[in-house]
């Protein structure tokens, strides 16, 4: 009698095979490796495609054939290390200035201040960028920084701003392989550009109205300044920082230039020529008087008389920072904010206004005229900004005036904007024409040129 045939078995499918080092597995349907690196075993889930996880499996054990840190591998760091090695980036590699990296650091310490009020110690990786998010809303800062400022809740403008230091800073660390290969940047997914800003500061800008009424309650040295302001949209920075040798008034220019060996350049570090009202000419070389050398603008009460910096240009400038940083090498090692300390000591000593001072001026004329709500001199560059507009002045020729920095390689208009160059004869022109259409202001500058006040 035959025997009943048993049924035939059904030939199992290959779920686990080698690659050199590096075993490949499946699980659930997913495709894993499995392998050791450094004596510590690492197991990843590839996906659902076998071939993609053949392919994944050559590669990383080719990495460890040649001793090479795997696609998987990254050496997690704590939040403080991060800041640190970010900072160093932008202090060392990028050299950005010491304000930006000061910025940066008071924005990335919000995020080592959140870390610290978790239970337990956590990496970079670790941390939750939506409960960061979180933590931003509910905390109150001081907005100058100054322990006695009455604290305030950060504004939208300040949350995204942080929100944007930290994304680069996790940039940096995925570049630098401290977050994991299949970590997605965790702020780069916040979308802060789609945030909306709420409780932002209202930006003034002045008309032709608002302009005479505040300039004519000027004193005798804030009117110089505030008008040379509202016709070139300057930078305050920019306007402390002007020397003699940078006008032609003979010519009508103004020239906006870098002084990197005097510790100063300008914030895109774009270089700049700015044509002159006539009106702002006279006005400028009433400023002057007979001096050849020296900053333009000098404090009202500054004792010059003694004073080698007072008369010195910028190379007679340089020379003396020099010699006050050899002094002061002898008895300790100086780096940039130490440089920096001593360059913006010898500006002073030159008579310089600080920015602050004139910020502080802006604020004391705005009140007298009634309209405390401007409190920032950069309402004078919106303002130039806003009436080249009305006056149609090609977007290239204020780009130009007012030292925009391009977006891109031909900025706005592209490859237009590359083989677009504007004459100096055209920008002068055109710059005069929208200025001049305000005339009170410039008859001001002209009594004050005549008689020193208006």
């Amino acid at each position: 009698m035959s025997q009943p045939k048993r049924p035939a078995r059904r030939a199992r499918r290959c779920t686990r095979f080698r690659i050199g080092g590096v075993s490949v597995y499946q699980h659930h349907a997913a495709w894993w490796l499995y392998y050791r690196e450094l004596g510590r075993p690492v197991r990843r889930r590839i996906g659902l495609d076998r071939a993609t996880a053949e392919r994944v499996a050559a590669e990383v054990n080719a990495q460890l054939a040649t001793a090479s840190p795997t696609m998987f591998a990254f050496s997690p760091v704590c939040i403080a290390e991060l800041q640190q090695s970010f900072l160093a980036q932008h202090e060392h590699v990028l050299r950005s200035s010491v304000a930006t990296i000061a910025r940066y650091r008071t924005a990335s310490q919000h995020l080592i201040d959140f870390a610290a009020t978790l239970k337990t110690t956590v990496k970079a990786h670790e941390i939750s960028a939506m409960a960061f998010v979180a933590f931003l809303r509910s905390r109150a800062v001081s907005p100058n920084g100054h322990s006695n400022t009455a604290k305030r809740q950060l504004r939208d403008k300040g949350v995204q701003f942080i929100i944007e230091v930290c994304r680069s800073m996790y940039g940096f660390a995925q570049r630098q392989r401290h977050l994991p290969p299949y970590l997605t940047n965790p702020f780069a997914e916040l979308r802060v550009d789609r945030m909306r800003i709420e409780d932002a500061k209202p930006i003034f800008v002045f008309d032709a109205d608002l302009e005479y009424e505040f300039l004519k309650v000027t004193k005798a040295w804030e009117f110089p300044i505030q008008f040379t302001l509202a016709k070139t949209g300057m930078r305050p920075g920019e306007l402390c920082h002007l020397l003699i040798e940078d006008l032609d008034l003979a010519g009508g220019w103004l020239f906006v230039r870098n002084k990197p060996e005097l510790g100063w350049s300008v914030k895109t570090r774009n270089e700049r020529a700015i044509p002159l009202l006539p009106e702002l000419r006279s006005v400028l070389s009433r400023v002057i008087g007979d001096r050849t050398a020296g900053v333009v603008f000098r404090r009202p009460r500054f004792v010059h008389a003694a004073t080698p910096a007072a008369i010195a240009g910028r190379q007679q400038l340089g020379e003396l920072l020099q010699d006050r940083l050899a002094i002061q090498a002898v008895d300790h090692d100086l780096d940039r904010r130490g440089r920096l300390h001593a360059a913006q000591n010898l500006w002073r000593a030159a008579g310089a206004f600080d920015p602050d001072q004139i910020r502080n001026s802006f604020i004391r004329i705005a009140r007298r005229c009634g309209r405390p709500q401007a409190t920032c001199p950069k309402s004078w560059r919106h303002t130039v900004a806003t009436l080249l507009q009305d006056a149609n002045v090609d977007p290239l020729l204020r780009q130009i005036t007012l030292g925009h920095k391009p977006a891109g390689a031909g900025g706005a208009l592209g490859m237009t904007g590359v083989y677009t160059h504007s004459r100096p004869e055209t920008q002068a022109r055109e710059i005069t024409r929208a200025l001049q259409s305000w005339p009170r202001s410039l008859e001001l500058a002209r009594t004050w040129a005549e008689h020193g006040g208006v």
